[in-house]
């Protein structure tokens, strides 16, 4: 049982990292690759949705409702992965959000709003 404490605190910590992230990364950036907190964060998240499906889903669709911008474009993307369907609902949702956050791509610096970001997820290539 104790294990399962600490796991839920991990959990809890990433959640919250995501929630008050304003950056989306989901690889190392800059020249150095560094990884953001925000992206171990989303990992750690990614991890505990295969194995702990059902507690990492509520907290992934608390951050969805809760979450800065870039946390709700971070659980959007975590939706995505486990459940289609609902991934597309919340892009959906998303793409009235006005919110704006830092994106990153390798070296390269974006900002998007989250009802731009939301709209390219859904007529993006890997969307029939």
């Amino acid at each position: 049982m104790l294990g399962i404490g600490k796991k839920d605190r991990e959990l809890d910590a990433a959640v919250e990292e995501l929630g008050r992230a304003d950056t989306l990364a989901f690889g190392g950036v800059g020249i150095a690759g560094q990884i953001l907190p925000a992206t171990e964060a989303y990992r750690h998240v990614e991890q505990a949705l295969r194995e702990h499906p059902e507690a990492a889903r509520k907290k992934v669709d608390r951050l969805l409702k809760h979450g800065s911008p870039a946390g709700k474009a971070y659980a959007a993307t975590l939706l995505d992965t486990v459940d289609p369907a609902a991934g597309r609902a919340a892009w959906e949702r998303l793409r009235d959000d006005d919110g704006e956050f830092t994106t990153f791509s390798g070296c390269i610096m974006g900002h998007a709003t989250l009802r731009e970001y939301a709209t390219e997820r859904l007529v993006g290539p890997d969307r029939s």
